[in-house]
């Protein structure tokens, strides 16, 4: 059983009229996050690539677009408190990428960032969107970097937010830690709790509003990550296929615009990491969020936006 509402077909579910909606305009209230109370915002879904994938759309069509890309076991609400300050100025899609969110499980298992780029080039080709500002958080930014590499001429800019080429394998590991130790739970609240020690950025009830886009209940009453579990309990994450890794000289062809956000306290993306990252970038430009780790834009979406919108107003 799903704990959150979505598009259950090819129709648009109109978002602005939900429980769901009340409670992000509350927390952006509570961060005093800018934002319209009026703003569109619609769940959808799209077939991609022989897939069926949910997006969420927000503001007006024929403002500039912004597509997002959220980090590993996590989903397109992620970026809610993002996407509801940019959507005041900008047309934004957040994708659920595949066997994470409201997303499809693939059939074959196959979650490498070389597909999970393929899926989201076909998502902007599919939609139409003209010239978009990628942004990637995570696992969602190593997809937009494949993307970005391959397909340049296809984006107006590149956002990159806390990790690169070179990451820590110490925070890695953590990360991994973390997802493996919270995968299926008699009581939220115990999950809860976990996520409350884990991100000391956020509060209690921005995480109690969340939890609902993070997990599932299954027909015994456990309730269970929706990100696919397969590849874990399959053993299938050894190692990266060499299609999916870009180096630092990858980067020197990337002729356009390039922000790289990094978290001051992230443990992923080391200060010196994050550096030569920029140096690499023939266009890049690096920013260092405070008050923030790996999670950038929900530990301090305030600072985040900040360094956004200040970059996006001089592209």
């Amino acid at each position: 059983m799903f704990l959150n509402a979505f598009a259950e077909g090819s129709a648009p579910l109109d978002m602005t009229q939900s429980a769901e909606f009340a409670s992000l305009l509350q927390s952006a209230g509570d961060l005093g996050i800018p934002h319209a109370a009026a703003t569109p915002y619609a769940s959808r879904n799209i077939v991609l690539r022989y897939q069926r994938f949910h997006f969420l759309e927000w503001g007006d069509p024929a403002a500039p677009p912004i597509v997002l890309l959220h980090g590993g076991h996590q989903s397109a609400h992620s970026w809610d408190l993002v996407s509801l300050s940019l959507a005041r100025r900008y047309h934004v899609l957040a994708l659920d990428q595949r066997g994470h969110g409201d997303s499809e499980w693939a059939r074959d298992v196959d979650y490498s960032n070389h597909t999970m780029s393929l899926d989201a080039e076909a998502f902007i080709a599919e939609m139409g969107i003209a010239k978009p500002v990628l942004i990637g958080h995570s696992m969602g930014g190593r997809n937009a970097m494949l993307l970005a590499h391959r397909a340049q001429a296809m984006l107006r800019a590149l956002v990159v937010v806390d990790i690169g080429p070179e990451i820590s394998e110490k925070g890695r590991q953590s990360i991994a830690g973390f997802v493996r130790e919270n995968e299926e739970f008699d009581d939220l609240e115990v999950f809860i709790g976990n996520v409350q020690k884990y991100d000391p950025y956020r509060s209690r009830a921005h995480i109690e509003r969340t939890v609902k886009y993070n997990m599932l209940q299954r027909p015994d009453g456990k309730y269970i990550s929706k990100c696919d579990p397969a590849p874990r309990r399959l053993g299938l994450l050894a190692g990266r296929r060499l299609q999916d890794n870009l180096t630092l000289a990858d980067l020197a062809s990337l002729d356009l615009p390039a922000l790289i956000v990094r978290g001051e306290t992230s443990t992923i993306l080391e200060p010196d990491a994050a550096e030569r990252f920029r140096d690499a970038l023939p266009k890049g430009t690096l920013v260092t969020v405070p008050k923030s780790g790996h999670g950038v834009p929900s530990q301090n979406t305030l600072g985040f936006l900040a360094a956004l919108e200040t970059y996006l107003d001089m592209l």
